[in-house]
């Protein structure tokens, strides 16, 4: 017996050769790529030898890995991949094997139809794809209609198998070496900072409990010669529903996210996990180089739909991506696209309690959130210290009239992102644009305000921030605002309201005729050199004289803008949750209310543009409230796509909207409100050249002195 099993074995040394030989020389061929050489050594072939003989002598044992030898005991923390002729490995070991396109078992010899795919994690990786003949991919290569390509990965018709996915998620793509070069003199731009008070003037004699003050932000621009380099790279996870009900829609839904992988840098870093009963991520965090980018596309390429939505689990799956991270870039974010309600994590219509209860903020009533991750909604910390937590924001995009604008809009806010309503598919490219155009322009990060009273007597009483944080602290002598991160050019702008004692002296000391109230500092992390920088203080100043003169008693134009602002959204919020509760009257009488009150102020009566667009954004409102058909259909998505941005202060997609901006005078648009900076603004542009060969539209948004700005003509 074991003389015939020597002669078996010599027999195969010959044939096993010839392939160590073969495969050698594709190595040798992918090392001088890489500008080495290699070439085999004996005992390779030995080694394989008695590797082959070891896996002949366990071919009936599914206990060890033919490959590496090493045990297949689940629970290991390996992924183990079971073939079509039932033979195992680990999953690493079986996609190193086959990655040239090789389909024959190591075991057996028997040919398979479908080979486990792994992305390479390198250059290298797809020089020795395109060495093989592997024709590069172009974004816009996908076929009109939904396919699977065959080879590139497992059927997306068919349930995954739990062990084809490894158990942790560690094997992000390393970042790139930056070499540190000289500073220009373009960077390390601090904040502009703005703070105007309400009037210039208090009478000494009086006090006033409630005086506001505008305290705004401005980041600074993105220059030409250093674009590139003055903005911080990021970590993208685009979660994407592929349930059933997106069969039609996915082709539009991968050009619209190619698009995306090709204005993500070689610093940036992209993942994709897709859901519909269950969620898989079909791609690792890769650098978006070339080799990056063909296999992102080639990815999103392959996706079919089918199946249930689980949006709860997508979203686990890609806080796990960006949680297990070995290297982080200084940006994170999630993307979220669904076209319909979780039907795996129980009826979020009778979650959403809004109609029971009467808060101020919906988002506290949907015990949906108590399903995601801490890293999500903070308030699942198990620690109980919300402050504490790290927020990952999600950025979500609800499609269609049948998506769960409550829980997109829910998901978003308490994670610090934004909601957008798509309308119709053939707008989502446009609304990713926008949304990276931001997420591609920071240019400062932990950006915070510190106000300081400096007047005795003069207390912070409140601020008026949305959905920034905002403490007061000593008894209103200093307040914090956080706001995060800031793209370039945009800005913010928050009311603050301060408490004024009445002017005195002592006997034989001289009357000012000026007070100091406030001192106004902002600093931040500047994006590109990780450096804190301090931006100038400003400080608000008012003067105290006997006698007002009629300048004295002007409001500050500004001021009234914000506040202006800020009474659209609360009224435009109020009148959602009557509207939830099917009182569409008290609804469009809470609507017709604030917009007399807008146009009789007097920044609308000076002409002002926001008051123009806000007026005519409560107008929309009232008519997408006309009956609970059509607030069901459109209207409570585009409400909450407007409210996010109007917490926010940032640009969302709010469908196909027909507002007029004056009498007479009919715009059909995509509705963005105020928000716009110039980096949304060209990346939309891009994608609708890209897309059609010229622009939808003329583009229009407002800058912060809001006047109507024609971008493109």
């Amino acid at each position: 017996m074991a003389s015939a099993w020597k002669k078996l074995k010599k027999s195969l040394i010959p044939k096993l050769s010839t392939h160590q030989h073969r495969s050698s020389s594709s190595f040798s061929s992918c090392s001088s790529a890489n500008g080495t050489a290699s070439s085999p050594s004996p005992s390779s072939v030995s080694r394989s030898s008695s590797l082959l003989s070891y896996s002949f002598s366990f071919r009936s044992s599914k206990k060890i890995c033919a490959i590496c030898l090493g045990s297949l005991k689940k629970g290991e923390g390996l992924a183990i991949f079971t073939a079509e002729c039932s033979h195992p490995f680990h999953f690493n070991c079986i996609a190193t094997n086959v990655q040239h396109g090789n389909r024959i078992c190591p075991i057996c010899r028997s040919e398979w139809k479908d080979i486990p795919f792994q992305a390479p994690i390198n250059a290298a990786g797809s020089r020795r794809n395109n060495s093989m003949g592997q024709p590069r991919l172009s974004p816009y290569n996908a076929p009109l209609e939904d396919t699977f390509v065959s080879g590139f990965g497992h059927n997306l018709h068919q349930p995954t198998p739990p062990e084809l996915e490894t158990d942790h998620f560690s094997d992000d793509e390393p970042l790139p070496v930056i070499h540190a070069g000289p500073v220009s003199s373009t960077r390390l731009q601090a904040i502009t900072i703005k703070a105007l008070p309400e009037f210039p003037a208090v009478l000494a004699s009086d006090s006033v409990s409630k005086f506001a003050i505008l305290v705004g932000i401005s980041a600074p621009p993105f220059h030409v010669d250093v674009q590139q380099f003055d903005r911080a790279p990021i970590d993208l996870v685009a979660v994407l529903d592929v349930s059933g009900s997106m069969a039609g829609k996915l082709a539009l839904l991968k050009r619209a996210v190619c698009f995306i992988i090709q204005n993500l840098g070689p610093s940036d870093r992209l993942s994709i996990v897709i859901f519909s009963s269950s969620a898989r991520r079909i791609l690792p965090l890769r650098r978006m180089c070339s080799s990056g980018h063909d296999d992102a596309i080639r990815s999103v390429n392959a996706l079919s739909s089918s199946g249930g939505t689980n949006i709860v689990e997508g979203l686990k799956k890609a806080v796990k991506v960006l949680e297990e991270r070995r290297e982080h870039n200084p940006i994170a974010s999630i993307i979220l696209l669904s076209d319909g309600h979780d039907t795996l994590n129980g009826d979020t219509h009778s979650l959403y309690r809004s109609v029971q209860n009467h808060t101020l903020n919906p988002r506290h009533n949907l015990q949906y959130l108590y399903l995601l991750p801490a890293s999500l909604c903070p308030r699942n910390n198990a620690s109980g210290d919300e402050s504490r937590q790290l927020t990952i924001p999600v950025h979500t995009f609800g499609f269609g009239s049948e998506h769960d604008s409550n829980a997109m809009h829910a998901i978003s806010d308490i994670s610090g992102g934004t909601y957008s309503f798509i309308d119709s598919i053939d707008i989502l490219q446009d609304a990713f644009a926008r949304c990276i155009g931001g997420l591609l322009s920071v240019v400062a990060q932990d950006v915070q305000l510190t106000i300081q009273s400096i007047s005795p007597g003069v207390q912070i009483g409140s601020i008026h921030s949305g959905r920034y944080k905002s403490e007061i602290f000593y008894q209103g002598q200093k307040a914090i605002i956080d706001v995060g991160s800031l793209y370039a050019d945009e800005e913010k702008e928050f009311l603050v309201y301060v408490s004024i004692p009445a002017s005195s002296h002592a006997e034989g000391e001289k009357k000012l005729d000026k007070m100091s109230l406030l001192d106004v500092m902002c600093s931040n992390k500047d994006s590109s050199t990780m450096e804190i920088v301090q931006s100038r203080h400003e400080r608000v100043d008012i003067r105290r004289p006997k006698v007002l003169s009629p300048t004295d008693s002007m409001v500050c134009l500004e001021v009234d803008r914000q506040r202006n602002r800020l009474s659209v959204a609360e009224a435009i919020a109020n009148a959602q949750r009557r509207a939830e509760l099917g009182d569409l009257e008290h609804a469009q009488a809470l609507l017709s209310e604030q917009r007399r009150a807008l146009l009789s102020s007097v920044s609308a009566q000076a002409g002002d543009g926001l008051c123009n667009w806000l007026e005519a954004e409560l107008r929309e409102t009232g008519q997408r409230m006309a009956n609970m058909q059509l607030y069901e259909q459109t209207g409570r998505a585009y409400v909450l796509s407007g409210l996010s941005a109007h917490s926010w202060q940032r640009a969302t997609t709010r469908g196909h909207s027909t507002i007029i901006l004056e009498e007479g005078a009919t715009t059909s648009t995509n509705a963005t409100i105020c928000y716009e900076t110039p980096s949304m603004v060209n990346m939309v542009s891009k994608s609708q050249i890209l897309t059609n060969g010229s622009l939808h539209q003329p583009q229009r948004l407002f800058n912060k002195s809001c006047s109507l700005i024609q971008q493109h003509k």
